[in-house]
């Protein structure tokens, strides 16, 4: 009934063996590590708008985006979404708000500035509103 198990079959089993034991020790790197390779940091970005960073980081990377600031209630909520950690589901649901925020912002922004989109604005309103009224009336 309860055979013994031949457990050099088992792919994985020993990994915490003996290192000398091992078969993957020494380790290999592929590719190799290239000689004589050096990195340094690069100057850090100069900024001229404000840059949202993560509870958990300290230093800013040398590079980052600087092509959309926060602004108006979607920058709002992204500063509150960036008082809370990133393990934090609230950050995230945040963060995600504020990108839906900042879209109706855009098509508001857009209608504003257009003359020619306010009157398609207007139209695809009323005809919402109208649907609204049919449909609740109907029921």
């Amino acid at each position: 009934m309860n055979q013994p198990i031949d457990r050099s079959t088992i792919p994985g089993w020993g990994a915490d063996l003996d290192r000398a034991n091992r078969p993957a020790v020494p380790m290999e790197r592929t590719p190799p590590r290239l000689e004589g390779v050096h990195w340094t940091t690069p100057p850090a970005q100069e900024s001229a708008v404000e840059i949202l960073q993560s509870t958990e980081h300290f230093v800013r990377p040398p590079v980052f985006g600087t092509t959309v600031p926060p602004r108006g209630i979607s920058g709002w909520i992204r500063r509150r979404a960036f008082r809370h950690s990133e393990n934090d589901l609230r950050h995230w649901l945040m963060l995600l708000a504020a990108d839906r925020v900042d879209a109706a912002e855009g098509m508001v922004a857009d209608v504003a500035i257009k003359p020619g989109l306010r009157a398609v604005a207007l139209g695809s309103g009323a005809a919402l509103l109208a649907v609204w009224l049919i449909r609740r009336n109907s029921r």
